[in-house]
């Protein structure tokens, strides 16, 4: 089991297992691959496919993802203790962060198309410029998350919690969708 620290990894497809620190990842396709028990500590990815990756038990403290591509991840199974995202510009449908804690979580820029917010904590969170077609949320904390450009979401406010909350005034329809409503402007 290695340990990397500082490093640039660029255009690989395969990662040794261990710990890696402060490292930059670049342009790597890492679809399918078994990032299982790693830790990725302080890490950044940049113009990385991930779609698939296999993450159980793996670590993610302070870690961001920017233009990159996370289909299919089930963030669930990674480990919770510390999980700490944020996401720029990336394309993540059908990924999944079913019962996490994601407080202040930064989504801007991204498509995040049928994912699964059940039980979620994202309290304080920010989904700037995001698509949330077909996105669940189904008990999920939203307290202080900004929604105000964000689009295309529905949520229920008889089942999850969205005190203080922000919205924009065209994305009410997200929250009233489930009343039939027709709302003009």
């Amino acid at each position: 089991m290695g340990y990397f620290e500082e490093q640039r990894i660029e255009g690989l497809n395969e990662l040794e297992t261990g710990e890696y620190e402060l490292c930059e990842f670049v342009n790597c396709d890492l679809s399918e691959s078994n990032l299982s028990g790693l830790k990725f500590t302080d890490c950044e990815f940049i113009e990385c496919n991930l779609s698939v990756a296999h993450v159980s038990g793996t670590a993610f403290r302070n870690c961001s993802f920017q233009s990159s591509k996370l289909l299919g991840i089930r963030f669930e199974d990674c480990n919770p203790l510390g999980i700490s995202l944020s996401f720029h510009n990336c394309i993540m449908d059908h990924t999944s962060f079913y019962n996490l804690k994601l407080k202040a979580t930064t989504f801007a820029n991204c498509r995040l198309t049928e994912v699964d917010f059940t039980n979620t904590d994202l309290s304080g969170s920010s989904f700037e410029n995001s698509d949330l077609s077909g996105t669940v949320f189904d008990r999920t904390n939203l307290q202080k998350t900004d929604f105000r450009t964000a689009f295309n979401y529905r949520i229920d406010p008889e089942i999850n919690s969205l005190k203080k909350a922000q919205f924009s005034l065209q994305g009410l329809t997200g929250l009233l969708y489930k009343y039939d409503l027709k709302i003009e402007k």
